[in-house]
């Protein structure tokens, strides 16, 4: 579906195909574009925007109007998806919904930026009866005219994306959100530190997780870091993955996490390091947590429903991506010369894992394939990657 600005349009790829009277949460960060799609797919739908301060307060203290307004509803209006806009703000009305679903067979919509509000609340989360979907920054098959350089500076929130100004949307996004809505909504108490927390992960993202160190570095526990990691997560900002541990045959990193932005442009933003070209480290830094962003978009939206890993040994040989149980394994290097030097963990990886599928998502200009000790590793080009991730060719 095409939405957007009257100045730039984004054929989003989504496609629910939500049953007569099956109801949905729809997850997804902010700003990412699930309103605006919506709106475009169900322009019939009646829509309660809790975003407005004041359907808040009112529904906040009596959630039965909600019941009782959509009773009031003309049958053909009912007859198409409730939307309900940022759903975690007012978690009153969820025992409301639950009813008319179960009593009025109505379907919701039922959209939010975070789940964990809900579940610190401990409200009713309809029993089961909504499904969850997650929708994301922009996609590869979305953008018209591809520009890696241009998305690893901006990211791909649609307006940032879109808008020449785009570093002072990220700033205000980083300001305005990470720190005063997530303070906002009780989810933190000490500010600075948790300030201090979103500037150390400029250092963090893509690397391994030592949340001793980091609570060092910020002047909290390493209990409290844990914390912090788990809001961006439960507020869909952050991912963290888990270490590949199946079968090991070394001695692999089995308890240090990484962890990746929703999106890189915010990466880009706490690193205040802007790139000009497709070299350095921190180009490689970006690279790989868009790649990142693209396994994950396209592992849920395909529903491939496949664990995303890491594989590491103690001295320090990795594979960036590990999917599912070993049936493909990922490096991601921002090279256009790939060097034998640079398979080392894919070779290794695929010694221990020999039907595993070897691949390097890389800079090079041209599709090849080498081997090293008799395994076959797939050098792609990044953008060839990305095609044939989003046909179904990778995994």
């Amino acid at each position: 579906m095409q939405i957007g600005s009257s100045d730039v349009k984004y054929n989003r790829i989504y496609n629910f195909n939500i049953p007569k009277n099956q109801s949905i949460f729809l997850w997804g960060a902010r700003k990412v574009g699930k309103t605006t799609f919506l709106k475009d797919k169900y322009p019939d739908s009646f829509f309660f925007d809790f975003l407005n301060s004041k359907n808040v307060i009112r529904y906040s203290k009596e959630p039965y109007l909600l019941r009782e307004e959509i009773l009031a509803l003309p049958e053909t209006v009912k007859s198409y998806p409730i939307i309900i806009d940022e759903v975690q703000k007012v978690p009153e009305i969820l025992d409301e919904i639950h009813w008319l679903i179960e009593n009025e067979e109505l379907s919701f919509i039922l959209c939010g930026s975070s789940t964990r509000s809900l579940r610190r609340a401990g409200v009713n989360l309809l029993g089961g009866r909504a499904w969850s979907e997650y929708f994301y920054p922009l996609v590869y098959p979305e953008i018209d005219n591809f520009d890696l350089i241009k998305i690893l500076n901006r990211g791909a929130i649609p307006a940032h994306y879109a808008s020449p100004h785009y570093h002072k949307l990220l700033g205000g996004y980083v300001v305005n959100y990470l720190t005063e809505e997530i303070k906002n909504e009780g989810l933190i108490r000490n500010l600075p530190a948790f300030s201090r927390f979103l500037e150390s992960l400029a250092f963090t993202t893509s690397g391994l997780v030592n949340y001793a160190n980091i609570g060092r570095d910020c002047g909290v526990s390493s209990k409290t870091v844990r914390e912090y990691f788990s809001i961006l997560q439960d507020t869909l900002l952050g991912y963290l993955i888990d270490p590949f541990t199946k079968n090991p045959k070394r001695n692999i990193i089995t308890s240090f996490p990484k962890f990746y932005l929703f999106d890189v442009g915010i990466l880009n933003y706490l690193c205040d390091e802007k790139i000009e070209s497709l070299q350095n480290a921190r180009a490689g830094q970006y690279f790989e947590n868009y790649m990142f962003q693209e396994l994950m978009a396209y592992n849920n939206i395909k529903e491939k429903n496949k664990k995303i890993t890491f594989w590491r040994t103690r001295n320090g040989t990795e594979v960036d991506f590990i999917i599912g149980s070993g049936e493909v394994a990922i490096e991601v290097k921002i090279s256009n010369r790939i060097r034998k030097k640079d398979l080392n963990g894919l070779a290794l990886f695929g010694e221990d894992f020999p039907e595993c599928k070897l691949c390097v998502v890389s800079t090079e200009p041209n599709k090849r394939v080498t081997n090293i000790n008799d395994k076959e590793i797939i050098i792609y080009p990044y953008d060839v990657f990305l095609k044939d991730l989003w046909s179904g060719k990778i995994f």
